[in-house]
C-alpha cells in the first residue's frame, strides 16, 4: 500500500515522535524505518528507554551478508503487534556507509506491500550530511513536519519552494504539529504551497509516552493528541490506498486571508502576509 517518508527543515518539530504516534496508530502492520542521518535512535532511547541495546540497526542491513530483505526482516524490533521497528546508525559516522543502502533498500520497502505491510520512514532533518534523499524521492508520500509559528515557517519556505519547482518528491504534503500555534494548518498549507496532509495536536506532556517512554497520562488514549494521530494515520492510509493526494490547500476565509490583509489600504503586512501573497502569485502564474 505504502511507503511514507516524514521530514523536517530545522529545530524540533517532533518527527520521530509524530512517526513513532503514527505507527502505533496505523490501521494496517507497519514497519517504521529509522534513517535519520544523526545517529543515537531516539526510539531505543525514549520508547524502550534504553533497555533495548543498539546493537542492530540499517548498518547491519547494509553490510549483510544475506539478501536485503532478509536483514531487514533480522534487525526489525517489535513494538506491538502489527508494528516492527529498524532501528537506524548508532553514529553520524556510520551514515557515510549507507549511501550504497538505499537503492536495494527502497524496492524492498516497495514490495513490503505484497505482504500487507506498510512503511514509515523517519527522514531527519533536510539539508543533513548524508540525508536519505533517495528514499524522500522515491516514497510514495513525503511529507514536510512543521509547527506553525513563523521562525517554523520561515525555515520550510525554502524547502517547499524547491521541491515545488523541482517535483523532486513523488508525492509532496504537510504536516502540521500545533496548529493555531498560531497559524493553522489550512493557513501553513497555503502560505507553503503544499497540501496539507494532516495535523497533531500540540500536547508535549502527551508527546512524552512516545518521545520519553513515560507512563500515559489519565485518558491518554482518548487524549486530543492520540485521536489527532489517529485520525491522521487513517487520512494518510486512505488517500495512499486510493492513490489520492492529499487535500488542497485552504481557500481564503471570508473573513480574508493574510494576501487579502496584506493587500488593504492602510495596513502594514506582517511576513505572514508578504508571504502568502507571494504564494498566490506564484499559485497564478503555474
Amino acid at each position: 500500500m505504502a511507503v511514507i517518508a516524514l521530514c523536517s527543515a530545522s529545530g524540533s518539530p517532533g518527527v520521530t515522535t509524530t512517526a513513532l504516534g503514527l505507527a502505533i496508530a496505523w490501521p494496517r502492520p507497519v514497519l517504521l524505518v529509522e534513517a535519520d542521518p544523526v545517529g543515537g535512535s531516539a526510539i531505543l532511547a525514549g520508547w524502550f528507554q534504553g533497555a533495548h541495546d543498539h546493537d542492530t540497526g540499517l548498518l547491519d542491513v547494509a553490510f549483510a551478508a544475506e539478501p536485503v530483505a532478509a536483514a531487514l526482516d533480522r534487525v526489525a524490533v517489535p513494538i506491538k503487534d502489527g508494528v516492527r521497528f529498524v532501528p537506524g546508525v548508532r553514529s553520524h559516522l556510520e551514515a557515510r556507509e549507507l549511501g550504497g543502502l538505499w537503492g536495494p533498500l527502497v524496492e524492498v520497502l516497495a514490495g513490503l506491500d505484497a505482504t500487507g505491510q506498510d512503511v514509515i520512514i523517519d527522514a531527519g532533518r533536510l539539508g543533513m550530511a548524508d540525508s536519505p534523499r533517495f528514499l524522500l524521492e522515491r516514497a510514495d508520500m513525503t511529507l514536510l513536519v512543521t509547527r506553525t509559528d513563523l521562525p517554523a515557517l520561515a525555515a520550510v519556505r525554502s524547502h517547499t519552494d524547491l521541491v515545488v519547482r523541482t517535483r523532486a518528491w513523488k508525492r509532496a504534503g504537510l504536516l502540521v504539529v500545533g496548529p493555531d500555534r498560531p497559524y493553522s494548518g489550512r493557513g501553513a498549507s497555503k502560505l507553503l504551497g503544499l497540501p496539507l496532509a494532516g495535523s497533531v495536536a500540540y500536547s508535549p506532556k502527551d508527546a512524552e509516552t512516545y518521545h520519553l517512554g513515560a507512563p500515559p497520562r489519565a485518558r491518554f488514549h482518548k487524549s486530543g493528541y492520540v485521536r489527532s494521530l489517529a485520525a491522521t494515520a487513517r487520512t494518510l492510509a486512505a488517500a495512499i490506498s486510493l492513490g489520492a493526494a492529499p487535500p488542497g490547500p485552504a481557500l481564503p476565509s471570508p473573513s480574508g486571508s493574510p494576501a487579502d490583509q496584506a493587500a488593504r489600504p492602510g495596513r502594514v503586512p506582517g511576513p505572514a502576509a508578504v508571504w502568502a501573497a507571494a504564494a498566490d502569485r506564484r499559485q497564478e502564474q503555474a
